[in-house]
């Protein structure tokens, strides 16, 4: 009996030892942090993400992804709920996107801030704050890879409808014409030779023309000096023309006075 008994207490005290390790031991590992509830609303694909997902700020890891569900007001809707420490710094320009740990395709939320100093995100279990999702890193190469696929065939559609036959065609015919028009360019210095030879001649014609036109000028101007000196000559006081209205002043009262004259008888 007392064996028993012994073998009965030493099996509850390691019973009550062992429970008790795990409840230091849970108590040692709790999470001594309070998390505010926030929430994701997103239409976007969200692959790789899964709850219990790391939450980052800036690199920092600031929380955690509790539940991702379809929301039940919007179909295609999906709510993402996150726990974040108390005191980060989830303003109003605050936003979301995923990130992706190396290789692995896991995805995590990575929050960041347009800018520094907005109002600080109300959030509370009642009325949960929101953060917008953007587009990550993949989702912005899958949209441009599309965009350039598809402009990469518009330009091989354009390249097969300029290499037809008929375009090439015409660009052959181009190209013929252009060496027609290079060798007929090619002839026109042996065409135009005997005129480029008579040109020296020319000029020299021209220039003593010119000397010529020059000589005529100055004797013009001469003249017209001289026309200039004879009027002015003519046109003084003392000149000819001024004795010429005298004299026909006189002439004109000559009558005048021989009509005031009596006659002697």
């Amino acid at each position: 009996m007392e064996n028993r008994s012994y073998a009965l207490m030493t099996g509850v005290f390691t019973i009550a030892l062992l429970v008790a390790a795990i409840l230091v031991g849970l108590w040692l590992n709790r999470d001594k942090n309070e998390f505010a509830p926030y929430e994701i609303i997103t239409t976007q694909s969200i692959p790789g993400l899964n709850p219990q997902a790391t939450v980052r700020y800036r690199g920092l890891e600031v929380g955690r992804v509790d539940e991702i569900v379809f929301d039940p007001k919007v179909t295609g809707q999906i709510l993402i709920r996150l726990s974040v420490e108390e005191g980060s710094p989830i303003t109003t320009t605050t936003f979301a996107s995923l990130g992706y740990q190396g290789v692995t395709g896991i995805a995590f939320i990575q929050l960041d801030d347009d800018r520094t100093g907005s109002p600080l995100l109300r959030t509370d279990p009642e009325h949960v704050g929101r953060i917008p999702l953007r587009p990550g890193l993949l989702d912005q190469l899958e949209k441009r890879g599309l965009a350039i696929l598809d402009r990469t065939e518009q330009i091989t559609a354009r390249i097969n409808n300029l290499m037809s036959d008929e375009n090439q065609r015409i660009i052959i015919g181009s190209f013929d014409n252009i060496s027609r028009a290079a060798e007929a360019y090619g002839k026109i210095p042996e065409r135009l030779g005997p005129t480029i030879d008579k040109l020296p001649r020319l000029a020299d014609k021209l220039e003593q023309s010119l000397t010529s036109f020059d000589t005529f000028a100055d004797s013009a101007t001469s003249t017209v000096r001289n026309y200039d000196r004879l009027a002015t000559g003519l046109q003084a006081p003392d000149g000819p023309l001024n004795r010429l209205n005298d004299a026909i002043g006189s002439l004109r009262a000559s009558p005048a006075t021989w009509n005031r004259t009596p006659c002697r008888t």
